[in-house]
């Protein structure tokens, strides 16, 4: 059987712990204030204290890799859900970690088009049991339906929020681009089912490596984009007018790390909350160490 070509980190301590919030940034950063940033918290965050509700949340659902679960998901959210525009009536978005694996030992790949007892309505025809796109398709599908299972364990259901696709190298990726984009795909044709707004997380330069260009047929070509990889908070307005990770989609929010802490910032064209002006850095967060899980990913290795 020939080798599955896979997308490895170079930095295999990522393999297992990918997520959004992996890019250290100087301690110097002038930060707008707290009241309008948004933050992103996960599984690392588990026993931290963590700083007053901000304007907007986002949280993990997964721990790291897709099918594992944040163990402190419920709390979390009952966090995000304190924040200004979740008090306003939209509720706080997740994000989902995301990986193709192809027909590996000790991981499930699907051998046909169902699920669970569900048949998956496949574009890409009928699943072999191969590291072809009409698997990853049934593959991303089935690790959605797992994600939103484990919101609901959490006291939630998958339509009452945004999700966002987290896109990264420190997970696995086959080598063949389009097999990545449907598994991707897969992902957002359920979570779109149920009625939830999805959008991708990611670089453009991780993106392309990993989904390459996607078609204006794709179910992700027109979905909103939230860019990581920006130093400051004036770094992160500017990668509003970033090229898109699709033709057809649209930077609606960005990222940059101060203090070991993840900031967001919402794109004024999209944002229901005031666009931030320039103000001293945010109060002092409890100096906890950072997992080294949040250092800068370097460049994939293609095996």
């Amino acid at each position: 059987m020939k080798p599955i070509k896979i997308l490895l980190a170079a930095c295999l301590v990522f393999a297992w712990q990918a997520g959004p919030a992996y890019a250290e940034a100087g301690t110097d950063t002038a930060v707008p204030t707290a009241g309008v940033l948004g933050n992103d918290i996960s599984w690392p965050q588990c026993g931290s204290e963590l700083p007053a509700p901000p304007a907007f949340a986002i949280v993990g659902v997964t721990g790291g890799r897709p099918d594992t679960a944040n163990p402190c998901l419920a709390a979390q959210l009952a966090w995000a859900d304190q924040s200004a525009e979740s008090t306003g009536g939209r509720p706080a978005a997740v994000y989902v970690n995301t990986a193709a694996t192809g027909p590996v030992e000790s991981l499930w790949w699907p051998a046909g088009n169902s699920y669970e007892g569900t048949e998956v309505s496949n574009p890409y025809g009928l699943c072999d049991g191969t590291a072809s796109p009409a698997c990853a398709y049934v593959h991303g599908y089935a690790m959605a339906v797992n994600a939103a299972a484990t919101l609901k364990e959490a006291g939630d259901t998958a339509a009452r929020r945004m999700w966002w696709l987290d896109v990264e190298f420190g997970n696995s990726w086959l080598w063949d681009k389009a097999v990545n984009a449907a598994e991707l795909e897969g992902m957002t044709a359920y979570l779109q089912g149920t009625g939830a707004e999805v959008g991708i997380y990611s670089t453009g330069y991780q993106f392309s490596e990993i989904a390459g260009e996607v078609s204006a047929g794709s179910n992700l070509y027109k979905l909103q984009n939230w860019l990581a990889g920006a130093y400051s908070a004036e770094t992160a307005r500017e990668f509003c007018a970033a090229d898109p990770l699709t033709a057809g989609g649209t930077v609606t929010t960005t990222q940059f790390t101060d203090n070991d802490l993840d900031y967001n910032y919402r794109c004024p064209a999209a944002a229901p909350v005031p666009a931030p002006e320039p103000a001293p850095q945010p109060a002092p967060q409890p100096k906890k160490p950072r997992l080294n899980t949040h250092a800068e990913l370097h460049a994939a290795q293609i095996s």
